[in-house]
């Protein structure tokens, strides 16, 4: 989210005058929230439970210095904040989404409806992206306080915004259709949800319709009663015949993705890209855990909801990966309606066995050869079902402290400039800790730009759902047309690749497609050198087809305080874009320090800045080290236990011994996980209760030995591999590498927990 107004402007738009033009970027109302409060305007709102009012220290506290409330605090502690008084908060946020949304000339798609509205807003992003700079509602963002957040979620670069909006009593959709005001609208469905709170069905449809006066085309599920006309264009599932095979999305589901379909038909959306995109839909919409089960079964965990829409979504992932398998449902339900709702829902799904759980016992099932979804209200706790189903459960997992992160980035933003931006380094699966999760989530909380190694890690962090720029920094000729249809940007680093590239923009017919400049200045790796600037000047000059980003280079001792080699590289660096921009009609920004620089060389800033690795707290600067907080820790548990006598050996080798025996411990990690093998023979260790445990014997591919004679260990505890006494630098000092290799060397076989409050 940029807004990129002035407090002088939000006052204007609010009814308040204030005289500053320091500039906003961000809107929040949580605290937790928060990560450049110098640009973010805090909303403080009174909800059930909680009163914003009561966090306007916490926020103040986080640097944010504009809040809008129905009450002024009356303390005077708040030095240099200014106050935007109103009657309702929510309805001050929606004056600012809709002064936002009037300055959007493109398309606004607004989605409502019983059920569906997410199904159908996620579909239709995957139809249209490559396509189209898209923003769409967060998660199902479609309350009076979420569309306005959807809403200023669109930016300079958003050709398409797809906006949920779901209403539950008469008179709500009239505020969100002033907020939206969408040119074209699909109506999903009409059901039951809230009809209580309507005269009766015609009521509840005619408030939907409000949603879609001013649309140019309105998409409907057929199964609606509704007159169709120029305007209201009826919509049967029989449409996506013409696109895949229609026993692969059948019900509800096969009713979604046609609206989406006849949307994207709406945008000229070639049918062999269609075709294409409709592959990767599942993946898209669906984030299920599936694991090994007992008896050769495969079981897919969604123990969470119980709703007709997830469950039909979940049924339709079973089938799509079945095969030739059984398919069978383990149903937990909590009343005679939601059973009823099951046998609805199954019966598009047909054959399928299912199994009702109302016990604490698993039904004696023969699960060979079969697909189980396990499915059922998260309040009976059906994960514990799954759990029980899985074949081998490995017990090595790494925890990600998204907190953590936030807080990193934050100190790390308080030494820069206001104005400088942060590109974030997210490559090598975000160096290890997962491209797809971390990606939002930075997304989220305001950095401005993502870069990465290759495209296929962009590719990656697109079908999740990012929508930030992405700059890549290795493309070669044989992955420009994927960098093009996902809005990848290449690094260009020389004469060759950018012909190359030229050529590939016009024969898509491009122009203007933004590029990022790699210049030479002293790392001797990839770049334009000073001798070869003219030629690549000539180009730009003479080509349309691109259009320069950003120019930036590599220090190779950004970590070593007043290197000499740093300014003799910086001043190279000056000279060499300061000619491309002398040449150029319009400017660009130029970045050269990473997270270590940018405390090194503050007056090396530019307009931008990498962090990559000190995200993780981890940082080569001793005082960057003291401000930052540890965000990976990597675990294990105690497998077995047993006593060994000195003449007894370990491991393969024999190479392992006590020399006065004691008790060795198994722990599941091995050089499969990451834990390599020079940590073996007590090279390295692990640390169980606060105790290190060195190695016994070598590292073998899926376990490790450790000595716990000393330890108070028992089966089943936890090890600590990274965390409180094994820092990431120590572990990485141990295996004689960097703490980058470490993080990247983690198997994606170790399971990812993230945490955040």
């Amino acid at each position: 989210m940029s807004i990129h107004l002035t407090y002088r402007e939000i006052g204007a738009i609010l009814g308040t005058q204030i005289d500053s033009d320091a500039l906003i970027e961000h809107v929040s109302f949580d605290t937790r929230q928060i990560y450049n409060g110098a640009e973010t305007v805090f909303f403080a709102f009174k909800g059930q439970f909680r009163d914003g009012h009561d966090y306007i220290s916490n926020a103040y506290d986080s640097g944010v210095r504009l809040f809008v409330v129905n009450t002024v605090p009356a303390d005077q502690k708040y030095t240099g904040a200014y106050f935007i008084l109103v009657n309702d908060s929510v309805k001050a946020l929606q004056e600012l989404a809709k002064h936002h949304r009037s300055k959007f000339r493109g398309a606004v798609i607004g989605i409502t409806g019983s059920a569906g509205k997410t199904t159908v807003k996620e579909y239709l992003g995957t139809l249209l992206q490559g396509d189209f700079s898209i923003v769409r509602s967060p998660k199902s963002y479609n309350s009076q306080i979420g569309v306005a957040i959807s809403l200023l979620g669109i930016n300079p670069t958003t050709e398409i915004a797809i906006i949920e909006a779901g209403i539950s009593e008469p008179g709500e959709m009239e505020s969100l259709e002033q907020m939206i005001r969408p040119t074209i609208g699909i109506l999903t469905s009409i059901g039951s949800a809230h009809i209580h709170n309507f005269r009766d069905k015609n009521e509840l449809i005619g408030e939907k319709l409000k949603l879609f006066q001013r649309c140019e085309k309105v998409f409907y599920n057929a199964k609606i009663d509704l007159p169709t006309s120029d305007k209201f264009i009826a919509v049967s599932s029989d449409l996506i015949d013409l696109y895949t095979d229609p026993k692969s999305y059948t019900g509800v589901l096969g009713e979604n993705l046609a609206l989406a379909l006849a949307c994207a038909n709406y945008f000229h959306i070639s049918e062999s890209k269609l075709k294409r995109a409709i592959q990767e839909i599942r993946p898209a919409a669906l984030r299920l855990e599936t694991f090994d089960g007992i008896n050769g079964s495969l079981i897919i965990n969604d123990s969470y909801s119980m709703d007709k829409e997830a469950l039909a979504a979940s049924l339709q992932y079973q089938l799509a990966i079945s095969g030739k398998r059984k398919r069978i449902l383990l149903a937990g339900v909590k009343n005679s309606e939601q059973r009823q709702l099951v046998e609805e829902v199954v019966q598009d799904f047909e054959p399928v066995q299912v199994h009702f759980i109302e016990e604490k016992d698993l039904p004696k099932i023969d699960l060979s050869n079969s697909v189980v979804l396990v499915k059922g209200d998260r309040s009976l706790k059906m994960e514990q079902f799954a759990s029980a189903l899985r074949q081998f459960k490995h017990e090595t997992f790494v925890e990600i402290d998204l907190n953590a992160i936030r807080d990193n980035l934050q100190f790390v933003k308080s030494k820069l400039p206001a104005e400088t931006k942060i590109l974030s380094m997210v490559k090598a699966s975000s160096y290890g800790s997962g491209a797809e999760r971390l990606g939002l989530f930075l997304e989220r909380i305001g950095v401005n730009y993502f870069g990465v190694a290759y495209p296929d890690e962009g590719i990656e962090l697109r079908n999740a759902g990012v929508t930030l720029p992405i700059m890549v920094m290795n493309t070669e000729r044989s992955s420009f047309r994927l960098c093009i249809e996902n809005k990848l940007e290449p690094a260009i680093f020389s004469i060759e690749q950018l012909d190359e590239f030229i050529r590939e923009l016009i024969y898509m017919d491009l122009t203007a497609y933004p590029i990022h400049l790699k210049l030479e200045t002293g790392m001797n790796r990839l770049g334009f050198r000073k001798d070869n600037l003219s030629a690549l000047i000539d180009t730009l000059q003479s080509q349309p087809e691109v259009k320069v980003k950003t120019v930036y280079s590599h220090l190779a001792t950004a970590d070593e305080p007043d290197s000499p080699y740093v300014r003799q590289q910086v001043e190279l660096f000056r000279q060499l874009s300061q000619k491309i921009a002398d040449t150029l009609h319009y400017t660009f920004d130029r970045h050269i320090l990473n997270s270590d620089g940018a405390l090194n060389y503050p007056e090396y800033h530019f307009e931008m800045i990498r962090v990559g690795i000190a995200m993780y707290g981890i940082s080569s600067n001793p005082i960057m080290q003291t401000n930052l907080k540890p965000a990976i820790q990597w675990y294990s548990i105690l497998s077995q236990i047993r006593e060994i006598g000195p003449e007894d050996t370990v491991g393969y080798g024999r190479n392992g011994k006590l020399e006065n025996g004691g008790k060795i411990a198994v722990v599941p990690v091995g050089y499969a996980d990451g834990f390599r093998r020079i940590l073996g023979n007590g090279n390295g260790g692990v640390y169980i209760n606060g105790k290190f445990c060195p190695t016994v014997g070598n590292v073998c591919m899926d376990m490790i030995m450790v000595d716990v004679s000393n330890a108070d260990a028992t089966v089943g505890c936890l090890v600590e591999i990274i965390g409180k006494h094994q820092s990431i630098d120590q572990l990485a000092g141990r295996m004689e590498t960097i703490p980058y290799e470490v993080l990247t060397s983690i198997s994606k076989r170790v399971h990812r927990v993230y945490l955040e409050s």
